[in-house]
Formats: C-alpha cells, structure tokens, sequence
C-alpha cells in the first residue's frame, strides 16, 4: 500500500514537471519543422504516457529482488527505448563512471545507427549557419561518413576550397534526452537500491544518473568537442611536423553543428594499406606513443579514447581525431603513480598504501590494516622485478584498481579514464607495430620527468633535517655519559666492563659528536640569521640587508660546510 501511495505522488511530480519541458518549436526553422512533422506529434503523443510506461518498466525488471546488475542495466535501457539506448551507448565508454562489468555488458548495445535524412541535416547546418548549403560549401556530400547516437559527419568542401568534415547533431535528441533525465531523477527515488553489505560490486543509480546527465549534456554541446579540439591542437601535439589534429572551423561550429578540417587518411588498424604506401609502421608507432604520453605526463591533458578509428595517417603523419572524451590528470596525481610503482619495486607495502588511499577516497568500511596484508600479497607478485621497465604498467592499473574496490577506497575518474586510456593504446601499438614495447618507453618518458622534477631545495631541507635530528641526539651523549658516572661515583650503578683497544673507538666518537654539534649550532646561527633579514636592525648594508645577519649567514655557512666535511 506504501509503495503504491508513493507510486502515485512520483508519476503526479513528473506530469508536472512535464508541463515546463514542452517542445519549444519556435526554436527550430520552417524548414526543420516541416521535415520533422511527424517526429515532434510522436514525441508529443510518447510525453503523455511516459513516466507511467517508466514506471512500469523498472517494475517489470523487479530492481528490488535483483539488484542494479550489468545485466538488468543493459534489458532495462533497451526497453525504455532509443533514447536510452544512445545513452547507453555513451556509457560503455564511459570507464570512470562504471565497472568494467557494466561497460562490457553494454557494449552490446553499440549497433549500427540509422543515418538521419540528408535533408534534415543540411536544415540544421543552414539554422545554425544563418546561410543556405549552397553558399557555405562548394561541394556537400549527402553519403555521411559516420552515423552515430547522437549526430552524423558529412564531408564538405568550403567556397574557398579548404576540405571539411561537418558533424551535425540529430534534432530532437537533446530535448529527448533533457526531459527523459527529469523523469529518471524522479524514479531514482522510487528504484534506487545501494547493497552496503553485498560483496558484489552495486551501482548507486542516482548518482550514475547524475555524472551521466553531466556528461550527456557536454556531449550534446558540440562547442565542447570543439574546445577540447583547440586546447588539444594548441597544448598536446608538441611537434606539429611529426603529429597533428584537425583544425576548428569556428564560423561554423555551434552547439548543434561541429566543422573541422578533414584528414584525408586511413585508420592505423589498415596496417595492408599504410605497409603498401611504404609506411615506417614502428616509426609511426613510436611517434604516436612519444606523443601520447607527452599529453600525459608532459600537458597533463590526454586522449581518453585512443582506439584505432581516432588514429588516422595521411601521407605517412599519424592524426589525432575526435575529442569528446579527453581526459585530465595532475603532476601529483603522476608522482602518486609513480610512488605506487616505486613501491613495487622496493617491496613497501606501507608506501603502496599510502599511495593508493592518497589517490582515492576511504570509506567508513576501509580497514587499513586489512588494505595494507592485501598489499602485501600482490607486491610478491612482483618481487624479482627490479625495473619499471619489467612492469606491464596495465596490468599494474587494473590491479590497483581492483586493490582500492576490494578495500572501498573510491578513485577519481581521472584515474579509471587513465587506464583505459593507456589499456586502448597497448592494443593500438600490439597490432600496428607488435615489436615496439610501450613501456620501455613509458619508463624512459618517467624517468626523465622524474629526473627534471627533483627539488633540490625540498632535498637538502630534508637532509637538513635528518642531521638537526641527528644532531640533537648526537647534544645529548656528552649528558647522558655524565649521568652515568655520576651514577658511578654515587655507588647507584655498577658496570662491570673490560675494554680492548677502546680508544680509537672513543676518539671516533669524539670526533662525531664534537663535529655534529657544531653543525647544529650552524643550522641554528643560519636559520636565526634568516629571521633577522626580515627585520631592520641597524646597521643597514646598501642593499637595506642588516649586517649583523649577513655575517652571521655568511658565517654559518662557512661552519656548516666545515664541519660536514670533517664529519666525513
């Protein structure tokens, strides 16, 4: 009785909101509106019984008894119908918004798409553009070059004879999308199911829900493929002569059309093709790889979806192509991967934990100490490993990953965007140039940024450290010896010892403690004389500095080399 009481005030809530999401036809064209006639009266007929028909479809699949299972995403989106079907697609992609399960499983959903009507998209680019075909391009080709969920690419050539590719988006998908959105973050209330204690891996739908309608609402603005673009362009390729991207069309590039320069190549995966044109494919390969990891550890803006179809070579250049999924990581995000592998290699499995739990988020059933023994048995899997280079950085990702899952530390999608990323590159560079290995380079490429990133300053502070630490243990024997024979002498102790040769011995700990206490008084002169330069005391030298500190800087230093030398 609760849940139909509920049932009832959630399907009233959507026919309300329904009332402010009506199809606003003064938006589109003469034009549009009469190619799209039958469209907007069936979306109109399909708005009137939607959320009961919703309704009635997350019954059907019975979330409570089942759970949000890879496989009742897939049944459920398929039911719903084209829509979440085009959002499906979206998702199989989409790594750092769900399991690798649910992606997989929704891959099935990528079949091949209707082409829209020529007619309708050159009505769109003639809304968009202000101007008619005729007049923006010499050449239109109706044939389009891809069709996919949301939008097609035809090829075009300008007025003045520069070669373009025009992705158009689909009318009415966007407004689809938007309103079939609202009725799904009310149903989230009534369907949403979270198993805290289930071992399997659940998905919270409202907050799937929410990433995903702000990653569709990007996808449906091309003007964010096209910044993506220019960023890309501007930032990421490095060397233009050995690597490029298309170039944007800005005079005709808006929210509902996309117009770059057209590359006029093939993919990499038609290795027959690039080999009988007399390509270098491993040349080809190694720049590619150079490149992308360039964009990673470099710019620290990537491409997130390195497959084959985005890889195009023209003329022997490799091309990078499509833009929507770029993905973006931090110098301290990459001193953290680099730390996780470091501990690898040296066998800490405090260090890994670290690593992993600074870059993700714990929750209230992380265990630490339970995080730390499952460390510990996955590095012996790398126990007779001494080089990065000996690593399959792959496999490494996805079992930190599983590591962080199992242990209920959250990572950030950057990183889960990465390893795929990184996972689609391998199986590029396996099949275009199978004797190339990425990693060495990745190594090499990590390596160098490591050695460039050394601070030298954060170096010896810490050195600087460890010997004022050292030092004041060191201030402490001359005490702690008197003590003793103070204790001795008293008659409140007895040592019964015989020495042999002590004192070369003794004279070597004389001469440490002697010139370690020096030290410290160095350290202390030079960091009293640092705050006394921001004072005025007088007198004042030329340059405003006080002398008393000056000396005492110049005179702190010359002590602090002395001495360290002698401690040699």
């Amino acid at each position: 009785m609760f849940l139909t009481a509920k049932t009832q005030k959630l399907m009233q809530e959507l026919e309300e909101e329904k009332a402010h999401l009506q199809w606003n036809a003064a938006e589109m064209s003469v034009e549009l509106k009469r190619l799209l006639q039958n469209e907007i009266e069936s979306l109109k007929q399909r708005d009137k019984h939607r959320s009961a028909e919703m309704i009635a479809i997350f019954a059907k699949h019975n979330f409570y008894a089942n759970g949000f299972t890879p496989r009742e995403l897939r049944t459920t989106l398929e039911d719903l119908g084209p829509t979440y079907v085009k959002i499906g697609q979206i998702m199989s992609s989409r790594v750092d918004l769900l399991p690798p399960p649910y992606c997989k499983e929704l891959e099935k959903l990528r079949e091949s798409v209707k082409p829209l009507d020529p007619a309708v998209a050159k009505a769109v680019i003639e809304q968009e553009a202000g101007k008619k075909i005729d007049e923006i391009y010499a050449e239109f080709r109706d044939e389009p070059l891809g069709s996919a969920s949301i939008g097609q690419a035809h090829y075009g050539v300008l007025k003045d004879g520069t070669r373009v590719v025009t992705k158009v988006q689909r009318p009415l998908i966007a407004e689809m999308m938007r309103k079939d959105f609202v009725l799904l973050n009310k149903l989230a209330d009534l369907v949403n199911i979270v198993e805290e204690d289930s071992d399997e891996q659940v998905i919270d739908l409202k907050s799937v829900i929410a990433e995903l309608e702000k990653v569709t609402k990007a996808e449906l603005d091309f003007r964010v493929e096209a910044d993506n673009t220019r960023l890309f362009r501007e930032k990421c390729l490095g060397d233009d002569d050995r690597i490029s991207c298309p170039a944007v069309i800005d005079e005709l590039t808006t929210e509902r059309i996309f117009t770059m320069t057209y590359i006029d190549g093939c993919s990499v995966a038609n290795t027959e093709k690039l080999a009988a044109e007399g390509c270098d494919l491993e040349e080809i390969g190694r720049v590619i790889v150079e490149n992308y990891l360039h964009q990673v550890l470099d710019v620290g803006t990537f491409h997130a979806d390195p497959h084959q179809g985005n890889i195009l070579v023209s003329h022997g250049k490799p091309y990078w192509i499509d833009f929507g999924m770029i993905g973006r990581v931090t110098d301290k995000d990459i001193d953290l991967i680099q730390s996780a592998v470091k501990a690898l290699l040296v066998q800490d499995a405090d260090a890994l934990v670290n690593a992993v739990m600074s870059m993700g988020a714990a929750s209230e059933k992380t265990d630490r100490s339970r995080l730390t023994a499952d460390a510990e048995g996955f590095i012996q899997k790398y126990a007779l490993v001494k080089s990065v280079s000996d690593i399959n950085m792959t496999d490494v990702f996805d079992e930190v990953m599983a590591l962080a899952a199992k242990n209920h530390v959250s990572m950030p999608g950057r990183f889960t965007m990465l390893a795929r990323s990184i996972t689609t590159m391998e199986g590029v560079v396996e099949q275009l140039c199978p004797d190339l290995n990425i990693f060495n380079l990745l190594y090499a490429k990590m390596k160098e940024r490591a050695q460039r990133n050394i601070n030298i300053q954060q170096e010896i502070l810490e050195k600087g450290k460890e010997l004022f630490n050292a030092g004041k243990k060191a201030a402490k024997l001359p005490v702690l010896a008197s003590e003793v024979l103070d204790a001795l002498v008293k008659g409140k102790a007895k040592v019964g010892i015989e020495l042999t040769g002590y004192e070369e011995p003794l004279d070597r700990i004389g001469h440490f403690v002697r010139y370690t206490v020096l030290t410290l008084v160095a350290s202390v002169l030079f960091i009293g004389s640092c705050i006394l330069c921001t004072t005025s005391f007088k007198p004042l030298l030329a340059n405003g500095m006080p002398l008393v500190a000056v000396a005492g800087l110049v005179f702190s230093i010359a002590l602090g080399i002395f001495s360290i030398r002698k401690l040699k």
